[in-house]
Parts: structure tokens; C-alpha cells; sequence
């Protein structure tokens, strides 16, 4: 625990510290932030150029989004951790993260080195923390999605979207692609725009927004399929009791990514591990049959998330990402009170 408190101690003010990069050693950055070039185009940060900046560290820090309670997910992926350090012949530590900012910025401070990010938040790691995606839960033969899906209580007398103004509806948090991005987006050609015609609540979390439509504290909640879809599976809900009154396209599910400074060989072979693991069946049940990490291409299976964000108004900004992380503070303070 000493080592783990070490490795996590650095403060988070100086996470957004200045950049190594000067203006004019970067052909190009596109949307990346300062300290990250992109001269390939691809829209993820390119590995430095200076051998000297490459990382190679005996212990490999993991997390996966917090999209639901950290510690269940630190126990399922326990068989994978396990497998990791073996194949990687490192130290691999589970980091439990209580928030999407948290999760970036200690991937942006080189406290995190491989991790689960959620949809939406996906985007702002890539951007201002280096993060490469590199794959999705799946199978042999695609990646692993999910829905927007509205839902409501089976018993409430709303069916459709417009039948919801004036109530009281959560949103997860600011950077979810489904839990906030994708209504903003979507709703307003179904009649329901958001902040304006019900004013948004931010729950914290998707498992949170599906629990309190269920106690009756919200009147809906616009959530990932994949999450509501496993908490019925584990018995936290029960189907029957919701009622789902609208149903998106398809998006990826959360990706997996490596830090972008991350020495070469090391980054070839954690990608190597990665791909070549089978998930166990306890995996399997709890990432609804998913067997593997799919390999996926940033630019192009985040296509439709980011056309999603452009559509709502949103950009991966440092300046977004900060509003996002004092939203998501104020709204821990509030449930600590």
C-alpha cells in the first residue's frame, strides 16, 4: 500500500503543468493540447521524440472508468490484472478512481499508464492526457456497443419523449457521450430539449440516474444500455420495472488505452497482452458475453461519438474538461452533506 500511495500522491494542481512541446516543434496538433503533437494525423498524441521522455516503469498503474462502483470492477478484472503482470513481466496495480476527471488527470500527470475510459470521456483523454485508444471489449467478430435509452418507471404515464417536460429528469454526468452528450444532441428532433424544457440534474453516475428512477427521485433517466442491461443481470433491478421510451443508435463502449510516453517495446507489449487475453467466464457473464479486447482505431470508431459532442455544442477542451471536474466536485460535495 505504501508503493500504491506513492505512485498516487502526486497533487492534481499540477496535473495541467506547462508544456514541453515549444509552438514550433509540432507540425501539427490538431485538437490535442499543447504538450501533445500529432504529426501523423491519426488524432492521438505521437510517442515523444526524445528517447529520453519514453517511460518504462516496474509497476503498471490500470483503472477502469467509474462509470459504476469502482471496487466491483476491481474484483472482475482481478483474473486480467492477474494475467497482465504475468505476460508484461511487471507489477500491475488496480487504481480505484472515484470520477472521470480523476481518471484523466492521473493519466495526464503519468500516475495512470493503462485504463478504461468511458465513451464521452474518452475523447477529453485523448486530448489533454495522451491517452491512445487502442480497443473495446468484443468478440471474434466486433467490438462491444451500446444505446442511449431513455427510461421511466413501468407504472409513470410518460411514453415518449416529449411527455417528459417539466419533470424532473438526471443526466449522469457533463462528459458522458449517453448519459449527457448524445440527449443533447438526439432529444430536441423528438420534441425534448434539454435545459430547456426540463432542467438537467446530474446524477454522478449511470447506475446512479437507473437507481433513482427506480426509488422515484428522478422521473427519467437518459443511460447506457450496457449498464442498466448488467444491473438487472446482477439483481440490482428488475427489467419489468422500467420502461424504455427511447432507443439510440449503436456507440462503442468504453475503450481501453495506453499512455502515449509510454517506452515502445513496453507499449507493443501490453498491446500484445491486451489482444492475445481470453476473457474468463465471470468476465464474460459480466461484460454480457464479451470474450476479448477488440482492436479498434481511434479516428474511426470514435467518429459518431464526436460528431455526437459537435451536434450538442461540446468540445474536448482543457476549458470543457474543467468545468466538467468542478461540476462532478460540487456534485460530490453535495452527496457528502
Amino acid at each position: 500500500m505504501k508503493l500504491v500511495r506513492l505512485l498516487l500522491a502526486a497533487t492534481l494542481g499540477c496535473v495541467f503543468a506547462a508544456s514541453a512541446w515549444s509552438a514550433d516543434a509540432c507540425k501539427n496538433r490538431g485538437e490535442l493540447d499543447a504538450q501533445y503533437c500529432d504529426e501523423n494525423m491519426d488524432l492521438v498524441a505521437d510517442a515523444p521524440k526524445d528517447p529520453k521522455r519514453w517511460k518504462n516503469p516496474g509497476t503498471i498503474v490500470f483503472t477502469y472508468t467509474p462509470v459504476e462502483d469502482p471496487a466491483v470492477y476491481e474484483t472482475i478484472f482481478k483474473p486480467f490484472t492477474d494475467y497482465l503482470s504475468k505476460c508484461s513481466n511487471k507489477r500491475v496495480i488496480f487504481y480505484q478512481v472515484q470520477s472521470n476527471a480523476a481518471e484523466i488527470e492521473a493519466m495526464r500527470s503519468g500516475r495512470l499508464h493503462v485504463a478504461g475510459f468511458s465513451t464521452g470521456p474518452t475523447a477529453f483523454a485523448v486530448n489533454l492526457a495522451g491517452a491512445i485508444p487502442f480497443a473495446v471489449k468484443g468478440t471474434a467478430r466486433e467490438f462491444q456497443g451500446y444505446n442511449l435509452i431513455m427510461i421511466v418507471k413501468a407504472s409513470s404515464p410518460f411514453h415518449k419523449l416529449s411527455d417528459l417536460k417539466d419533470k424532473k429528469v438526471a443526466h449522469a454526468s457533463p462528459s458522458s457521450n449517453s448519459g449527457n452528450l448524445a440527449p443533447r444532441a438526439l432529444f430536441p428532433a423528438e420534441g425534448l430539449v434539454p435545459d430547456k424544457d426540463y432542467k438537467v440534474v446530474y446524477s454522478g453516475k449511470h447506475d446512479q440516474s437507473i437507481l433513482g428512477v427506480n426509488t422515484g427521485d428522478y422521473d427519467a433517466a437518459p443511460v447506457a444500455s450496457d449498464v442498466f442491461i448488467r444491473m438487472a443481470h446482477r439483481g440490482q433491478i428488475k427489467e419489468g420495472d422500467f420502461r424504455i421510451i427511447y432507443r439510440s443508435q449503436k456507440f462503442p463502449t468504453s475503450s481501453f488505452a495506453i499512455a502515449h510516453d509510454l517506452e515502445p517495446k513496453l507499449a507493443d507489449k501490453l498491446l500484445t497482452c491486451f489482444y492475445e487475453y481470453r476473457f474468463p467466464a465471470e468476465m464474460q457473464k459480466a461484460f454480457e458475453g464479451a470474450d476479448r479486447f477488440f482492436p479498434i482505431n481511434y479516428r474511426t470508431a470514435w467518429d459518431a461519438v464526436r460528431a455526437v459532442a459537435k451536434g450538442s455544442g461540446e468540445e474536448f477542451s482543457k476549458t470543457a474538461f474543467d468545468k466538467m471536474a468542478q461540476k462532478e466536485r460540487d456534485d460530490a460535495a453535495k452527496k457528502k452533506k
